[in-house]
């Protein structure tokens, strides 16, 4: 018997029922057959040696796939156990999955003391069993089987994810002497394995529960060829000059404080200066797009978020609830914006001739974060949105999904993110209890959001299981100066909460209909925006948005006075920066002018008194020459000008 095997062109090829994937590569061709990794069957990412019984739509992964990347990665954590176990014999495991870039595993050392030389001698022990060319071979066990097996290992943490797992379900990989409890998918051998290196070290509570052991993480990397983890390790030196958190303090932009409380962000005056730059920029493409500003407060009552959908799908990760002093109100740090938007829709009748009703907010959210998952703005605890809600009849979504869409692409292009792809977010269609909503609303969203994509001729991507719960969404994953990927900006068509929350408008029929709600934030929040931007332009802000635009640095006290008088004359102009004036040699205080990696530097001598000139200086580019001070500020302005 025969099943049919569809490949990505379109090809339909017959081949006898338990074909393996790697058979199918070879059938294509020798080339292929060598650099497969693994297989996507019907959408599953499988090892290439297991059998295909049924008719089926495959992709051959290699390492330019990112499938083939997570099976290489994954079977890379499984080589960094086998290491583990054979220096460490007494090392119990935790999970090793694959991640973003690279992997990790959570392992318990017994409160073994761990440093740089012993990351070392593991990925010497990694490469050595690499070398072996072990395959990865899958076995199906039976729950009592694997319960047996960790029992005499004494490993409690595999004991633990057993029990959460059905009979008949439960799978093994061995590769050399090392044995995982594991669904997969791996590598055809570890001889794929050629570079290694093991990046860092942290603590991680067993399964993010901080009542639960705190265990030794150990994230690594591994490449098919040296000269990519070469390339990749110098790109990490790259990242770490970037780094929003160096480069936050070296500018002075934010702080945080453990008297505030952690991944609370305090913002210092030249941050604060970018910041309400971004929301003035925001702001005014808010007004220009049709935008009423409002304002809601950063709690609700308990109630509000109960209704929404939030208490319950959120609400044990959130922060705890805040009670009156009589006991009687209960309320919570507002974790979202869009239930405060819909009671203001709520405060009046609405008739169509109102719709689309668009209320955008700079919305301050707090969500609880466990503090091992803070990371500088990126993962906070409060966070300010550029939150916008339109409330719009179903033959107005499209449309206004469209404007929204233009929107975003303005805030990238105004602030140079212009390598990006729009990821159609879906829910799992195996899961759908996870989500609230009529498989027909969830269709209708899921095919609008697609259609106002390829109107705009966007290069989208979709994934299952990305959705939030009350509805299907377009993120935007942009790429930064180094290639990397962030998600920024969200757009999500949404039938359910304004059914929970009864919101209505009268129609041209002169009866009652429930409007249909767009959610979106082309920023995301500030938070993570401008961390991003700080990574991308190394601090280098565009003119516009630099808290000091200029530094006015006279060479000697004798010209502080005609230097003040530049300075006054550039701030009446309302032109940022800071006057120089310490009695240090000229040469110190252009260092710090490009330290603080200010844009213009005005030095002003005897010449410049002499003549009413200003020396410029930019910024990494040298002496630009001497001009008139109104010259200058003429040049300034059409630099200056762009998006706001």
């Amino acid at each position: 018997m025969n099943v049919k095997i569809t490949l990505p062109d379109g090809t339909v090829r017959e081949y006898p029922q338990g074909v393996k994937g790697a058979e199918i590569a070879a059938s294509i061709s020798e080339g292929l057959a060598r650099v497969a990794l693994a297989i996507e069957v019907n959408g599953e990412i499988r090892d290439l040696s297991r059998a295909i019984d049924t008719d089926a739509s495959i992709k051959i992964l290699t390492w330019n796939d990112k499938g083939g990347k997570f099976a290489f990665w994954h079977s890379s954590a499984h080589l960094l156990a086998e290491a583990l176990e054979a220096l460490y014999p007494d090392v119990k495991f935790g999970i090793g999955p694959a991640i973003d870039n690279g992997f990790y595993y959570d392992v318990d050392l017994g409160g073994r003391s761990f440093g740089e030389q012993d990351l070392l001698a593991i990925e010497s022990k990694m490469k050595e069993l690499a070398k072996k060319n072990s395959v990865y071979e899958r076995r199906d066990v039976s729950k009592q089987e694997a319960i047996s097996y960790f029992t005499k290992k004494q490993d409690p943490y595999k004991l633990e994810l057993i029990e959460g797992l059905d009979d008949g379900k439960i799978t093994f990989y061995q590769q050399g002497n090392f044995v995982d409890l594991c669904k997969g998918p791996h590598l055809p051998n570890t001889g794929f394995i050629k570079s290694v290196k093991l990046l860092n070290v942290a603590g991680a509570y067993w399964r993010g529960d901080e009542k639960n052991k705190m265990l030794t993480r150990i994230y690594g990397i591994t490449f098919p060829k040296q000269k990519e983890l070469d390339e990749y390790l110098h790109l990490l030196e790259e990242a770490k000059k970037r780094d929003h958190r160096k480069l936050g303090k070296e500018l002075e932009l934010f702080t945080f404080s453990e008297r505030v409380g952690m991944g609370l962000p305090l913002w210092l005056p030249k941050g604060t200066i970018l910041r309400e730059r971004l929301e003035q920029f925001m702001r005014k493409a808010q007004i220009k797009a049709g935008y009423d500003p409002v304002v809601t407060p950063h709690i609700g009552g308990k109630a509000l978020y109960v209704t929404s959908g939030h208490f319950e799908k959120y609400g044990k990760d959130s922060f705890q609830p805040i009670t009156s002093p009589d006991g009687e109100e209960v309320f919570l740090l507002k974790p979202m914006n869009c239930p405060h938007h819909c009671e203001i829709y709520r405060s009046k009748p609405r008739s169509y001739r109102d719709l689309p009703v668009r209320l955008a907010e700079f919305g301050t959210v707090y969500r609880y974060e466990q503090s091992g998952e803070l990371h500088g703005l990126t993962r906070v605890r409060g966070f300010t949105q550029d939150d916008a809600h339109i409330f719009c009849m179903e033959d107005q979504v499209k449309g206004e999904f469209i404007k929204v869409i233009d929107l975003v692409l303005h805030v990238f292009t105004s602030l140079g993110f212009n390598d990006f792809t729009a990821q159609v977010s879906l829910r799992d269609p195996g899961n759908k209890e996870k989500y609230i909503g009529s498989d027909e609303q969830w269709d209708k969203a899921e095919r609008q959001i697609q259609e106002a994509a390829d109107e705009r001729g966007l290069k989208t991507v979709a994934i299952q299981g990305e959705a939030a719960f009350y509805g299907p969404k377009l993120d935007f994953m942009i790429k930064d100066a180094l290639g990397r990927s962030w998600q920024l900006g969200t757009i999500q068509v949404d039938y359910q909460l304004p059914q929970r929350f009864q919101l209505e408008y009268v129609g041209k029929d002169n009866q009652k209909h429930t409007p249909v709600m767009i959610h979106r934030a082309p920023f995301g929040s500030l938070e993570r925006f401008i961390a991003v931007l700080i990574e991308h332009c190394a601090g280098n802000f565009p003119l516009w948005l630099a808290p000091d635009q200029i530094a006015v640095l006279p060479i000697s006290e004798r010209f502080n006075e005609y230097a003040e008088l530049v300075y006054n004359k550039l701030k009446e102009q309302d032109i940022r920066g800071v006057l120089d004036d310490r009695d240090e040699k000229i040469g110190r205080k252009i260092r710090d002018a490009e330290t603080q990696k200010i844009p213009y530097m005005l030095i002003v001598g005897e010449k410049e008194v002499a003549d009413s000139l200003v020396a410029v200086r930019r910024h990494g580019k040298g002496d630009q020459g001497s001009v008139k001070l109104d010259d200058f500020v003429s040049t300034f302005r059409n630099e200056c000008a762009a998006p706001i």
